[in-house]
């Protein structure tokens, strides 16, 4: 089994009588994308802030890529990467010089900048922008800037707090394109995010609240735990209703009738399962349709289960 990338345990911050953060143990694996959920105020920035050394906890230890980050705040920080909601850039400063600030911080320079930021610029679709003041800059490309920027000097891990804020739909969805392809060149994500439909993109979940952690698995654990799982609609004519719902029935599945034909609900959905209610609704001239539970009713479900209003 692979060593976690960040490893922190009993981690604990207060602010005089205030506890932010309450005993929380994270762990996450290299290379995967970690979400880290929760409402306002439940303690996320605060742990992030932790995380990356610009925070001393009250209480506990943390590694990073192997590194102690409360005895070595300042070394950490070359190995990750962070990007806030508010992205850093300087106003009055072009896109182009914003980008020299801050290689200068990681001491890149010469032809060893040009390679880094021209790859960036071409696969962040920067070019067009890079002369424009960071005030002028649209939101979505200043998020997509905003990313390039954390990762100019190639982190192993990358932090990233509710970056998609005030983002549309559609770049929200271009910038996640982009979050996956550092996952998948080895790169660490821990993420922090409103948009809990975006937990699909994720490999694991934590949720906290009040700075305690009340649930900590993958994605489709958590939906079988905490939601009713899959539910699928079999539309069929009404003739073939009572053949196709024995079948199911057989089958070991419990089915209802509805106006349109069939419904049913499973904790989870295997390639086999599937198969079968496929080769059901297509031997009776059938459609199927499968939701999954949102991740917003598991948000509440999981709530409600720790004991706390929602």
């Amino acid at each position: 089994m692979m060593n976690p990338i960040i490893h922190a345990r009993g981690l604990t911050r207060r602010f005089g009588d205030f506890t932010a953060v309450d005993h929380l143990d994270i762990d996450v694996l290299p290379g995967s994308i970690f979400a880290f959920l929760g409402a306002n105020g439940s303690g996320k920035s605060t742990t992030i802030r932790m995380l990356i050394g610009i925070l001393r906890p009250t209480e506990g230890t943390i590694e990073v890529d192997g590194i102690d980050v409360i005895r070595r705040p300042r070394l950490v920080r070359d190995h990750i990467g962070y990007m806030g909601q508010r992205v850093s850039l300087y106003r009055g400063l072009s896109l182009r010089e914003n980008v020299e600030f801050y290689a200068g911080l990681y001491n890149l320079s010469g032809a060893e900048l040009e390679r880094r930021w021209g790859a960036l610029r071409e696969r962040f679709s920067l070019g067009e922008t890079e002369d424009e003041k960071a005030e002028d800059l649209p939101v979505g490309i200043r998020q997509r800037a905003g990313l390039a920027l954390s990762t100019l000097h190639q982190p192993r891990v990358l932090f990233l707090d509710e970056p998609t804020t005030g983002v549309d739909v559609h770049n929200r969805g271009l910038f996640w394109e982009l979050i996956q392809d550092e996952a998948k060149a080895g790169v660490t994500v821990f993420v922090t995010t409103h948009f809990l439909e975006e937990v699909e993109y994720c490999d694991w979940v934590c949720f906290i609240d009040a700075g305690r952690l009340i649930a900590n698995d993958e994605p489709e654990a958590l939906r079988r735990r905490y939601s009713a799982g899959y539910r699928i609609d079999i539309e069929l004519p009404p003739e073939a209703c009572d053949p196709a719902k024995a079948l199911i029935r057989a089958a070991g599945h419990p089915v209802e009738r509805t106006s349109i034909g069939l419904q049913l609900r499973v904790p989870e959905l295997g390639a086999g399962t599937l198969a079968t209610f496929e080769r059901i609704a297509a031997s009776h001239a059938g459609t199927i349709r499968i939701e999954q539970a949102p991740m917003t009713d598991v948000f509440r479900q999981v709530l409600a289960e720790s004991g706390r209003p929602t």
